[in-house]
């Protein structure tokens, strides 16, 4: 089995990370910190805007069973891509919309789909995510690893993470995978 990785910055990674977890074709995903200016950042150091990082999920994929413009599909669906260093409640730069490319295919991916999305105007502003190279991603603490499932009674989750999982699954329930093949993120 062959493995690509993509790496996605779409505000908070705790809705990111439980979503993409759930489709088939997802070997990990990682949350974690990239694009940045310093080395293995901390969490408040990202919060506070100290090195320009974005909250990021790395995602490890089998192509045979997901191709990148599925995963675009989903990333645009469930964040706002039109909003600079924002989404919705959750502001600042680390928060920014990002598509943070391993190989030129997935450039490319990345770049006709923005074109295609802004062709459709599917979007009432204009797309501001950027698309670049991957230069650096580091690990996000354990405790922000699988962080929804590992914490449902906190009140972002229950109010912010659950809505935007809950628009996944009826927008994207052909995607999830079974029980028995959940991985845990």
């Amino acid at each position: 089995m062959s493995i690509e990785t993509i790496t996605l910055g779409a505000g908070c990674f705790w809705c990111v990370e439980n979503i993409f977890a759930r489709i088939i074709g997802v070997v990990s995903v990682t949350s974690g910190y990239a694009d940045g200016d310093i080395a293995n950042p901390s969490y408040e150091q990202v919060c506070s805007g100290i090195g320009n990082h974005v909250e990021v999920v790395q995602i490890a994929f089998d192509p045979a069973q997901l191709d990148v413009e599925q995963i675009l599909t989903v990333f645009f669906a469930i964040h706002d891509p039109t909003t600079l260093n924002r989404q919705g409640d959750d502001v600042g730069l680390q928060y920014r919309s990002s598509i943070l490319f391993h190989s030129t295919e997935q450039q490319t991916s990345a770049e006709e789909k923005i074109a295609q999305l802004t062709a459709q105007q599917a979007f009432e502003q204009p797309i501001v995510t950027s698309v670049k190279a991957v230069n650096n991603f580091y690990s996000a603490e354990s405790y922000h690893q699988d962080y929804v499932t590992n914490n449902p009674e906190n009140k972002y989750c229950q109010l912010v993470v659950a809505r935007k999982i809950q628009k996944f699954l009826n927008d994207f329930a052909y995607l999830l995978k079974n029980e028995n093949q959940a991985i845990s993120a």
